[in-house]
């Protein structure tokens, strides 16, 4: 089920603010898998393995020659995936997925392409032996190269117009080629499977659980079909993505909650879209607009909510949830700074045991670049928080505002100096955990009243630092406190808020 994840980090991308200009090369894309494929096949005339010998990720029923779905927003498309596993020469096997994201995002086309190739072995419980993880467009070119060498994992990292960087040795890869198509292999059982994937990301592991759960029967074609139904959820996401299947091992349908949906399609009406405007599709519309005292500090304002789940419900210093009898709950959002009682010199440590102070192949903060960069801003300061406000003012100064120049890495971002709140946010909190203050991004809402005068709430990412007490910024508006406009739901990209997208409303504003 790893093709059906790519969908929520990327629609997560394009919300919180991360366009880029246009990119269009799905169908080269798709020549060279076939070439490669092609090459592949004329090595060896080799017969493939035993069918006892094989995986059952590879016995499973599936279509021949892979399979594409339009990927939809709120009834909208906004994408689309292909898929396929087949064996190889050499007692191998191939996955392959493809992603391709494309929307209106304000007055930009955004497009991000995601492209996996992962090599295993065929055998039950194969080990996976290497993968080539290509990303275009939104969040800029990247690819990783990975190869299990001996006792660990090797991987190269490419970037247009940089020198190939190899990063540090790997752990063997727990993933096996069960977990390159868990949803079959458990119909296929009858059972639960549970297994292990590497992230193409963020290169983490993360534990990933499938259940087969009671089928149901839906209209397919004008006719009543009954389908087998799976449920996946990855300890990444946490979203649980239900998935639909005939008999004979066709996908039909994914869906993410009540938000995502893939449906299957033929090739040409996959890749057939209309250009969505994602901003105004899942922005949130308020009824009145904010008072001003919202945007003083000190400052708060209060907001009605429906459909907010309970799990989001978790007061915070910022954040105040009271129910109310009709099932809805007032939200109090506060602005304070922190206090100069409770501020403290640098390196600061970390209340999650050293979390918010790791360096990730996004977050480079032991980059050197990173780090120069850092030190330069805030030379010998000690307070943690007036070197946080220093390093969250250089960046609002020193990047220019554009969102046709999106990166998914903070060395990237510092070296084009562009983006958008993403970009900004990246890079503060890369240079506050390289300066020894504990960071991480915060991905929620923003009050804004755009160009067509509705008030409303859009999806917005900030920035978190702990500086003796948890207190955010945002580099992007040049706030060294983010005002009570701010409403926050998760961190860094989480896929658990996009249930929230298209059902949360404001039904008041105090």
């Amino acid at each position: 089920m790893r093709r059906t994840r790519l969908g929520l980090l990327s629609l997560l991308a394009l919300l919180t603010g991360a366009p880029s200009a246009a990119w269009a090369q799905a169908p080269a894309l798709k020549n060279q898998v076939k070439a490669a494929a092609a090459k592949a096949q004329a090595k060896t005339s080799q017969a493939p393995p035993a069918q006892e010998l094989l995986s059952d990720a590879l016995k499973a029923p599936r279509p021949k020659g892979g399979e594409y779905f339009g990927l939809y927003l709120m009834d909208k498309k906004v994408g689309w995936f292909f898929t396929d596993l087949t064996v190889l020469p050499g007692n191998k096997a191939q996955s392959i997925n493809e992603l391709i994201f494309k929307a209106q995002v304000g007055t930009r086309v955004s497009e991000r392409v995601h492209r996996e190739v992962r090599v295993y072995e065929a055998k039950p419980g194969g080990r996976l032996l290497s993968f080539t993880v290509t990303q275009k467009g939104d969040g800029g070119d990247n690819e990783l190269v990975g190869t299990v060498t001996g006792d660990s994992l090797r991987v190269v990292r490419k970037r247009p117009g940089q020198p190939d960087e190899v990063l540090k040795p790997m752990p063997l890869p727990k993933e096996t080629i069960e977990d390159a198509d868990q949803a079959r292999v458990a119909l296929l059982r009858g059972q639960k499977v549970e297994g292990s994937t590497l992230d193409g990301t963020d290169l983490e592991t993360y534990r990933t659980v499938t259940t087969v759960e009671a089928p149901e029967e839906q209209m397919l074609g004008g006719v009543k079909v009954k389908l087998s139904r799976v449920s996946t959820l990855s300890e990444k996401e946490k979203v649980p993505v239900a998935a639909f299947l005939t008999t004979d091992g066709k996908m039909v349908r994914v869906d993410f909650g009540q938000t995502m949906q893939a449906r299957a399609e033929s090739e040409s009406v996959a890749k057939r879209m209309d250009l969505v405007e994602v901003f105004g599709l899942t922005r949130v519309v308020l009824p009145k607009p904010l008072p001003a005292k919202a945007r003083e500090v000190p400052g708060q304002v209060k907001l009605v909510m429906k459909n907010l789940p309970e799990k989001f419900q978790q007061d915070t210093y910022r954040q105040k949830y009271q129910r109310l009898p009709d099932g809805r709950v007032e939200v109090t959002l506060l602005a304070a700074p922190p206090s100069p009682k409770g501020r403290v010199a640098r390196p600061v440590a970390d209340p999650d045991k050293g979390e918010n102070l790791k360096s990730t192949l996004a977050v480079e903060a032991d980059a050197p670049a990173i780090k120069a960069q850092a030190k330069s801003i805030i030379r010998e300061e000690k307070d943690a928080y007036t070197a946080a406000r220093m390093l969250s003012a250089w960046v609002y100064s020193n990047l220019q505002k554009d969102y046709g120049a999106s990166a998914d890495r903070a060395t990237d971002v510092l070296r084009q100096k562009k983006g958008d709140c993403t970009e900004h946010s990246l890079l503060t909190v890369a240079m506050l955990r390289a300066s020894g203050i504990p960071a991480r991004r915060v991905d929620g809402v923003i009050y804004m009243v755009n160009s067509d005068g509705v008030p409303a709430l859009y999806w917005h990412e900030w920035v978190e630092a702990y500086v003796g007490e948890w207190t955010q910024l945002d580099p992007t508006f040049n706030q060294p406190v983010a005002d009570a406009t701010h409403f926050y739901v998760g961190y860094e990209g989480n896929a658990e808020i996009t249930p929230l997208i298209g059902s949360l409303q404001v039904t008041d504003v105090k």
